[in-house]
């Protein structure tokens, strides 16, 4: 069974494909995605935060992006995009939930929206973002494995 932030994610990821899309006010993606099939089991309130948070920030989360990446934004699907943006939001803004719980849940966003090696792409992307987000996280979980 999928957690309600599962669920919220996966929300957000559609309502960040829509808006990159069809460049709709995102009150209106929310206030449209709220209403469909299986809502109910979201966190409304972590779906809003994450979803007009990622759009307000987007410009900084691109740059934060860009060098992480082996193509440019444009490049990327829509899908991988909005996951990339999502994960790499949540890493910047939501330092309460653990970097490795954010990457796992972009992947599994990824497995179930994206392209067949999708996942592999957007795990490697917020590998290498994370140590620029998370620096002492990151060393302090690399010092603990040896």
């Amino acid at each position: 069974m999928k957690s309600a932030r599962r669920r919220s994610r996966e929300f957000v990821v559609q309502g960040l494909y829509q808006w990159q899309i069809n460049a709709v006010d995102p009150t209106l993606i929310a206030d449209d995605l709220m209403q469909a099939k299986g809502f109910a089991e979201a966190d409304e309130k972590h779906f809003r935060a994450l979803l007009h948070g990622v759009i307000g920030d987007v410009d900084d989360l691109h740059a934060q992006l860009a060098p992480c990446l082996d193509r440019s934004v444009q490049g990327l699907s829509p899908v991988e995009h909005a996951i990339l943006l999502l994960g790499a939001y949540e890493l910047k803004h939501h330092i309460e939930i653990p970097y490795r719980v954010v990457i796992n849940e972009a992947v599994e966003l990824a497995k179930t929206f994206g392209g067949t090696d999708g996942f592999k792409f957007v795990n490697g992307v917020l590998d290498k973002l994370v140590v620029q987000l998370r620096p002492v996280e990151t060393a302090e979980s690399r010092a603990g494995r040896r």
